[in-house]
C-alpha cells in the first residue's frame, strides 16, 4: 500500500489529534496525562513529538527524547485502520532521524510485558531485548500540575 504522507514536527493545533492517536492505538495509560506529558516533551530542545499527517490527519506519533547519553522514543502509535501499512517504521525512522541529526548513536525504548506483536515489531526493525530492568521512582509531583 502506497499512502501520501507528511512526517514532521507536532504543533499546538496537533494535541487533541494526537492525544486521540494515543487512545485509539492503545499506548495511553490512565496513570499518564497526555496534555502535561506532550508539554513537558515540547519545552525543551532535547525532546520533540514527530507525526504522519495523511489528508490533514494525525495518523502516526513518536515521542522522542535524548538525555545527553542515549535517544529514547515513547508513544509509537499508528492509527490502528493502517497498522501493518508501514507508518510505525516510518515514524521510528524519523525518530532514529532526529536522534541522529543531534549525534546521538544510541535508541532506547520500553516494551510492556507480553507486547508480542509490539516486541516483534521492534525485532523487525533491528532492535533486541537488552535484559535490562527498567526502575522508576517518583520523586516530586509533575512539575507541570
Amino acid at each position: 500500500m502506497s499512502i501520501d504522507v507528511t512526517v514532521r514536527e507536532i504543533r499546538d493545533d496537533d494535541v487533541d489529534a494526537v492525544i486521540a492517536l494515543w487512545h485509539a492505538s492503545g499506548v495511553a495509560r490512565p496513570w499518564n496525562d497526555p496534555v502535561k506529558d506532550i508539554a513537558f516533551a515540547r519545552r525543551r530542545p532535547n525532546s520533540t513529538i514527530m507525526v504522519t499527517e495523511m489528508k490533514g490527519r494525525i495518523v502516526a506519533s513518536a515521542m522522542i527524547g535524548e538525555d545527553g547519553h542515549r535517544g529514547w522514543v515513547y508513544y509509537v502509535a499508528a492509527a490502528p485502520e493502517y497498522q501493518g501499512a508501514g507508518l510505525g517504521k516510518s515514524i521510528m525512522t524519523a525518530a532514529e532521524n532526529w536522534l541522529r541529526e543531534r549525534g546521538v548513536w544510541k535508541v532506547q525504548l520500553l516494551v510492556r510485558e507480553g507486547n508480542e506483536r509490539v516486541r516483534r515489531f521492534y525485532e523487525r526493525l533491528g532492535y533486541h531485548d537488552t535484559r535490562s530492568i527498567c526502575f522508576q521512582k517518583i520523586i516530586e509531583p509533575n512539575p507541570l500540575t
